[in-house]
């Protein structure tokens, strides 16, 4: 059984024999939810390429001590691969999210299409934005991943443009492309942004767009994917081309 993984501020400098302490929601979660007792195994990490395996050392209310036996530290994922996420309505975005992270998304960019049902305004935009990021901090330590995925400001669709001319590569996905995103050449290092519409679909003009900056218009298959789905097969197809998942 995977042990329990705890996500910590830093662990810059940490070496077998040191103690860590975890504090606020993550030692209550420990404590109070799991229950975990002194002497019992678990993971913290730090999201950013360092985790270590160590005991409970002690417990009190919000906080908890930990003593690390072993540290791993991982090198950033490579080719990157960021996710320009169409905002889709009511609790698909968490969905989407969800997977993108457990996938090996290494960031992902809620961004308002034209066709966008759902509108993050004010309020609204920031606390679905704190839910995206929630979602993909929880999911993170679900799958065990080393790097936890950034979760971008709400893009405009020239900061996409400017996310897809800096590309290794680009792909927007389009049911009405002629190109499959099987033919395309994936490289191993770089940059990879895939652009997901919402459910109304890409307009033209942003298609138009986007392929003017060096994106290549992909279709998946026959079938049309929904816009929480869709951005999934298409990284699970590149990634399973790359060595990442060598």
């Amino acid at each position: 059984m995977s042990l329990p993984v705890h996500l910590v501020p830093t662990l810059a400098g940490v070496g077998a024999g040191a103690t860590v302490t975890v504090e606020g929601d993550e030692a209550h979660h420990a404590v109070a939810v799991r229950r975990m007792r002194v002497g019992e195994p678990l993971v913290l990490t730090d999201g950013s390429g360092t985790s270590v395996t160590g005991e409970v050392a002690s417990t009190g209310k919000r906080v908890l001590d930990v003593r690390v036996s072993d540290v791993r530290r991982v090198e950033a994922p490579s080719p990157s691969v960021v996710v320009v996420q169409a905002l889709p309505k009511g609790e698909r975005g968490e969905l989407a999210v969800e997977v993108l992270t457990e996938i090996g998304a290494t960031t992902i960019v809620p961004w308002a299409a034209s066709r966008s049902v759902a509108v993050w305004k004010g309020e609204r935009a920031a606390k679905s934005l704190a839910k995206w990021r929630s979602t993909a901090r929880e999911a993170a330590k679900q799958a065990r991943r080393s790097w936890f995925p950034e979760v971008a400001e709400l893009a405009s669709t020239a900061e996409v443009v400017r996310l897809v001319a800096d590309a290794s590569l680009a792909v927007v996905l389009h049911e009405e492309a002629a190109v499959p995103l099987a033919a395309l050449r994936v490289p191993n290092d770089g940059s990879i942004v895939v652009v997901v519409g919402p459910e109304g679909g890409l307009t033209e003009e942003e298609v138009a767009v986007f392929t003017a900056a060096g994106a290549s218009s992909v279709r998946m298959g026959a079938e049309v994917l929904r816009t929480s789905t869709a951005g999934v097969a298409a990284v699970a197809a590149l990634l399973s081309r790359t060595s990442r998942w060598g």
